[in-house]
């Protein structure tokens, strides 16, 4: 009987494992692609924040080799994927006014094109993200501002990653 519970603890084991190389979130990459080039994003939006370009820079690479098993490469050419993004909008618009006519909660929205390449296959895929986040517009100013940016750059870090690792 201790014999057969050993058995059953080590096949748990091995199917954790496994589990390692192929994550519940769904993310499978073929065994073909191994890198990934991350260039800087381009901020072409007008937003008053100058840390949005680094700050989803920074969110995707997280995703993409902390959650596959992808080493990421500087030279452009030399990786098996490539992914650029342009974050192409960007909105602070309130949400809703006090009795005074004065903002309340403003709505930060940013928007992003983006485009994976798989170098090795020659196929690439464009699509375009838009995520947003409220804050309190009269007890928070810039502070808040900023952070829902990087509220909405997350959303956008998690839907990107999403759509180009289940269209591989």
């Amino acid at each position: 009987m201790k014999t057969r519970a050993n058995l059953v603890l080590i096949g748990f084991v091995f199917f954790l494992q496994g589990c390692s190389y192929y994550s519940f979130s769904g993310v499978s990459i073929p065994a073909h692609l191994n890198t990934i080039a991350i260039p800087l994003v381009e901020d072409q939006s007008v937003g008053p924040l100058t840390l949005l370009d680094e700050s989803l820079t920074e969110l995707m690479i997280e995703r993409f080799v902390q959650q596959t098993r992808l080493t990421l490469v500087e030279d452009e050419t030399e990786a098996d994927l490539l992914l650029t993004a342009q974050i192409t909008r960007y909105t602070n618009a309130p949400t809703s006014v006090t009795g005074q006519e004065r903002a309340q909660y403003n709505r930060v929205t940013i928007s992003v094109a983006a485009q994976y390449m798989n170098q090795v296959d020659d196929d690439a895929l464009q699509r375009t993200f838009s995520g947003f986040d409220d804050y309190d517009a009269l007890e928070g100013g810039l502070e808040a501002e900023e952070s829902a940016a990087l509220a909405a750059l997350e959303n956008i870090a998690d839907d990107l990653f999403t759509a180009a690792t289940s269209n591989w």
